[in-house]
């Protein structure tokens, strides 16, 4: 349930809203539609629900064209106002969005995403990382901060779709929770034009529209901070008028000329002071001007190396560390693949595996030594025979042959 009611005998329903809102006909083609309610899915007294939104849509004339989409609202929910930018999205109709009060929160970014969005003369528009709920264990907060960070990433895409920049822009300025107002929505590229005020009587509208709602929810604001994503114009502008001023500025009084020195004084009184410094550069003896830094000593690069938290240690000293190390790893290893083949070798004997396959287990064995071994061990012994089953006789001789040798002698 949305919190920017003011007073409940203060606050009076929009007429259209408590029509379920009806479309108001326009032109040939166009129908009106006012989104002037906190955006709830409660619904009814609480705000404009999705669904509420959703049925009005439906129940549009097939002819229409064009769809007006008159905004003062406060915001509400994320996904009850994602549900109904969609749903204006997939309407054939253009959806044109114009501000008349205020379009904060959800809102704003009901606006940015359709077709156009113009804003009236003295309406704002505001921006901001989104809020929740969460009531839970540190777990639950840590959930909770995850979901908000992709909701932020969701909604910082519509306003970069319509404006320009990157996501990154767009949620540095959510986070700085920055108002616009028409001109400055205008010049950040979230709307597309200002509709100028007709009159006093326009003027009273838009201001009794923006005092509809309370918005002290949103005092985290410091006052109307508002950023602007510069296109690449404004931004090569912005180089060239402020960092160079300060460069002129800088070398203006470096030099000792006048701060509003033009561009060709300020290259004379350079090219005069670097003359007067062009010296020759060769170290030495009695030569004028030369400006020779001498390296430091060897107890003064030992006590800097110490102070910086560093050892000193001889070229030799590295090498045969390293060299040490890389014949560790290397008996490291010899003794991994010795173990391992010995694991292979034993399920061999057991008759678990057959011989021929000792260099798959062996390599499985490097790839997963424990979950290997316990396949192996697993295994029943003497899956594969090794030990002779039965007896076998000569059968170059049989009781014939032994008889026929009696009586005849062997043959030779």
């Amino acid at each position: 349930m949305n919190p920017f009611l003011r007073n409940p005998k203060a606050f009076q329903r929009t007429v259209i809203r408590a029509e379920s809102p009806a479309p108001k006909p326009g032109e040939a083609g166009t129908v009106s539609l006012r989104l002037y309610d906190p955006i709830d899915s409660w619904g009814g007294y609480w705000g404009i629900s999705a669904k509420e939104f959703v049925d009005v849509l439906d129940e549009l004339p097939d002819d229409t064209s064009e769809i007006r989409l008159l905004i003062n609202s406060p915001g509400g929910e994320v996904w009850e106002a994602l549900a109904i930018l969609n749903s204006l999205r997939a309407h054939p109709a253009k959806v044109v969005a114009v501000v008349e009060g205020i379009a904060a929160s959800s809102a704003s970014f009901i606006a940015a995403g359709v077709d156009e969005l113009h804003v009236m003369a003295n309406s704002k528009i505001f921006v901001h990382k989104a809020w929740s709920l969460c009531v839970g264990n540190g777990d639950d907060m840590a959930k909770s901060a995850r979901d908000l960070e992709h909701e932020d990433r969701n909604i910082a895409a519509v306003y970069a779709a319509k404006a320009g920049g990157t996501v990154e822009d767009w949620l540095q300025v959510m986070a700085d929770d920055t108002w616009y107002s028409a001109d400055e929505a205008v010049a950040a590229g979230l709307a597309d034009s200002v509709v100028a005020a007709s009159g006093q009587q326009d003027i009273e509208a838009v201001e009794q529209a923006n005092n509809r709602f309370d918005l002290s929810i949103f005092n985290r604001a410091d006052g109307d901070r508002r950023a602007r994503i510069s296109s690449a114009a404004e931004a090569e502008a912005d180089k060239k008028e402020g960092p160079m001023a300060t460069l002129k500025e800088t070398l203006a009084e470096r030099l000792g000329i006048e701060a509003d020195a033009d561009d060709d004084t300020i290259v004379a009184a350079l090219d005069e002071a670097l003359d007067e410094r062009a010296e020759p550069a060769e170290s030495g003896a009695g030569t004028p001007g030369a400006s020779v830094t001498a390296a430091p000593s060897l107890d003064q690069a030992v006590a800097a190396i110490r102070a910086a938290g560093l050892v000193a240690v001889e070229q030799g000293v590295v090498d045969d560390l390293r060299a040490k190390a890389e014949r560790g790893d290397q008996a490291r290893a010899q003794q991994i693949r010795e173990a391992n083949e010995a694991v292979v070798d034993a399920a061999i004997r057991d008759g678990k595996i057959p011989p021929a396959r000792r260099d798959h287990w062996v390599n499985a064995m490097a790839a997963d030594a424990e979950g290997t071994k316990s396949v192996l061990d697993g295994m029943e012994k003497g899956l594969i025979p090794y030990a002779e089953a039965g007896h076998s006789v000569d059968t170059d001789t049989s009781e014939g042959d032994e008889v026929y040798a009696s009586l005849f002698g062997k043959e030779a």
